[in-house]
């Protein structure tokens, strides 16, 4: 190669390189401009994305508007039908009879929770009165609850009847005995009638014809956890009992009278253990038409510091054939006839925060209204009870109970044997709480029975935390 052709090339390579000197800002210039323009586009597209989704929130939020306006419309509908809602409850509540009678329902739920150390009659529970003999030795505590005094009550006032005021009541609670014997039974109670009758009032007279309670039953002691069943009954100085019947009470002074006299009395249905079926009538105090009959004189008025009081007094009197209907028992044993007589007096008295009220009676061949220990049989006997109460403060008060039964003993032997019940004693302490309609309260109550010729002792003892709701 020559020296020009030399000359030349390196004039061309000298170029090139002058070129590629000259066109790398430009090349990189261009290189960046694209890529400006790209993430410019990118951006673009993504603004654009956002738009979208910003509309789509604003719809959205529109229509979430649109619904709580919705919701606070609605809102202010129901708060109408709220206020407007005890009234039509008043109404929808108000059970409809077929005629032109006012019914109502009345009542109360209760329930105990309990522990003993002895079986007791008439169950266990809210109805333990005695210990059951013989005398638990071993694993004495046992424990359970009971609802069984929960009462509903529904009565009626119907239209005037020649100028009586009409109505009606009928009661019951759960003391109808058990659904079986097996182990899911005791949470199956039956339901019992209690009472059941017709009445008509009219000024200070007033007249009940079907079930109700016989004048006996009297002044009735506080307990929570003793109700259907109360302290003492058939047991420690309470007696008394409900039969079909006719029933007044007669008042015999005026209303404002500062003593207010009434009488009441009843006529009812004869009852005994035997020597028929006592549950078809056809018992010893069914023969023939010897209805028991019974009168009592209710006393009411104010001490001269104002404070209320009442005193009642009451007789009775039945005869029982031992031949029975049909001369089923031509041979009785002992006597062929029984005549049943009781005396009671028991009164109340309310001083400020202090307590006290009671009875005490007298009887002879009287079983059926649950005297002598609740035993049948010509057996005289007496009992009482007492019950002293104070209250703490405005829903706290503290109750003390005592009671004893105390028939003749040679005539339990004679008529019910070397079992017989010759003597019971109860005691009850109860704390309560009481606020409007609910009633809470903590009991101990302890019993002793002495049976048989030599007063061999039972003793039973019940803790019971019970709760009540009246309605």
């Amino acid at each position: 190669m020559g020296k020009q052709s030399r000359g030349f090339l390196s004039l061309v390579v000298a170029t090139l390189v002058m070129l590629a000197m000259l066109a790398g800002p430009a090349l990189a210039q261009q290189s960046n401009a694209v890529n400006l323009q790209t993430k410019i586009q990118q951006l673009q597209k993504e603004l654009a994305q956002q738009k979208a989704e910003n509309q789509r929130l604003e719809e959205q939020l529109q229509q979430l508007s649109d619904a709580v306006a919705g919701l606070m419309k609605t809102q202010a509908v129901q708060g109408k039908k709220i206020e407007e809602l005890p009234k039509t409850l008043k109404v929808e509540s108000r059970v409809k009879p077929i005629g032109k009678e006012n019914i109502f329902i009345k009542g109360f739920i209760s329930t105990s929770f309990y522990m003993q150390d002895q079986n007791f009659v008439f169950g266990n529970g809210q109805n333990a009165e005695f210990p059951k003999p013989p005398e638990y030795e071993h694993n004495r505590w046992f424990a359970g609850g009971d609802v069984r005094n929960t009462r509903l009550d529904i009565g009626f006032k119907g239209p005037k009847l020649q100028g009586w005021n009409a109505g009606g009541l009928i009661e019951t609670d759960f003391f109808g005995g058990f659904n079986g014997s097996g182990a899911f039974s005791h949470q199956q109670a039956h339901l019992r009638l209690r009472l059941g009758y017709i009445q008509l009032t009219k000024g200070q007279t007033k007249i009940r014809l079907g079930q109700d309670w016989s004048p006996l039953f009297g002044e009735w002691p506080i307990s929570t956890s003793h109700i259907a069943f109360p302290l003492g009954y058939g047991s420690a100085g309470y007696v008394g009992w409900r039969f079909p019947g006719i029933y007044l009470w007669q008042g015999l002074t005026s209303k404002d009278a500062p003593v207010k006299v009434q009488l009441q009395a009843g006529v009812f249905e004869g009852s005994w253990n035997g020597p028929g079926s006592p549950i078809a009538t056809l018992s010893a105090g069914n023969v023939g038409f010897r209805p028991q009959v019974e009168a009592r004189l209710n006393i009411s008025g104010k001490t001269s510091a104002g404070y209320p009081w009442k005193l009642y007094i009451v007789g009775h009197w039945d005869e029982k054939d031992l031949n029975g209907v049909n001369n089923v028992n031509p041979n009785p044993a002992i006597d062929n006839k029984i005549t049943g007589t009781a005396e009671e007096i028991g009164g109340k008295i309310k001083i400020g925060r202090f307590l006290m009220h009671g009875n005490a009676y007298f009887a002879k061949g009287a079983g059926q209204q649950f005297t002598a220990i609740t035993q049948f049989g010509d057996i005289s006997t007496w009992g009482a009870w007492m019950q002293l109460g104070y209250d703490l403060t405005d829903h706290w008060s503290l109750y003390g109970f005592y009671g004893v039964d105390d028939p003749d003993d040679t005539d339990v032997l004679t008529w019910v044997g070397n079992n017989g019940r010759v003597k019971n004693t109860m005691y009850n302490l109860h704390l309560r709480y009481a606020y409007g309609p609910y009633w809470f309260g903590i009991e101990w109550l302890h019993d002793k029975l002495e049976t048989g010729p030599n007063s061999t002792e039972t003793k039973g003892n019940q803790i019971a935390l019970s709760a009540l709701y009246k309605f």
